[in-house]
């Protein structure tokens, strides 16, 4: 169906967009939780999710932090885990691009996994759609899961203020993180990043600090970006 006016467009967003809030919901309640039960207090929680809005970066810099990383290798890891989001903004330049600069500015502030996947296909499906209507849409993708994303973490946060302290809940943190993660590796360089990550991770476990984390980063960035060639040398 073609979209033909902005407020159409909106809701077409806001439709798309309506099944996310099935996970952006629960991982939002356990990174409050899993965030209080760390020591971080109610502002902290919401300030962390209304100033990252990330999931995979928070859950990974809330593990560092508990481990007592660096505030560095704390700040670098979380960045690493979210450069995809660059990748993200150029592919989505074409289309939004010439939008007023205010309008970027929260495109670039809302820019998550969902909202991309759904606005880059949408664009690609509906290339006559004009820029006002195409930043309608983003923005209607982005509306439910930004409610729940930032509701949820106030809830997970209250609630793990109520929670006993002695209840052990450290261990949902890595595993939030890999249901998280798992979903993402879809092709082959995806798995060869992670694979190579997490073997390099483990050979560098007793590196201080944490560099492992970064070690293994770096060297799954590699080994992706090499398989990708790869398979593009393969398919030429």
């Amino acid at each position: 169906m073609t979209t033909t006016t902005t407020k159409s467009a909106y809701l077409a967003g806001l439709r798309d967009g309506a099944p996310f809030i099935l996970v952006a919901g629960p991982f939002a309640v356990l990174f409050g939780v899993l965030a209080t039960e760390a020591g971080l207090n109610l502002f902290e929680v919401m300030t962390f999710s209304l100033v990252v809005i990330a999931g995979a970066a928070q859950f990974t810099a809330l593990q560092l932090m508990q481990d007592n990383a660096p505030t560095v290798i704390v700040l670098v890891s979380a960045l690493a885990v979210n450069l995809r989001v660059a990748m993200y903004s150029a592919a989505l330049t074409p289309y939004l691009g010439a939008a007023p600069l205010w309008q970027r500015v929260f495109v670039a502030y809302l820019l998550v996994d969902q909202s991309y996947a759904l606005s880059h296909a949408r664009f690609e499906a509906v290339p006559e759609m004009s820029i006002p209507q195409r930043v309608a849409y983003y923005f209607g993708a982005c509306t439910l899961v930004m409610i729940f994303w930032f509701g949820c973490s106030y809830a997970g946060a209250a609630l793990g203020t109520a929670l006993p302290a002695e209840l052990p809940l450290d261990f949902a943190r890595p595993i939030a993180f890999l249901s998280m993660v798992a979903p993402m590796l879809r092709t082959l360089p995806h798995l060869a990043a992670a694979a190579t990550a997490i073997v390099l991770s483990l050979l560098a476990v007793e590196v201080p600090h944490s560099l492992g984390l970064l070690i293994g980063g770096f060297g799954g960035m590699v080994a992706g970006a090499q398989t990708e060639l790869w398979l593009a040398r393969r398919r030429a």
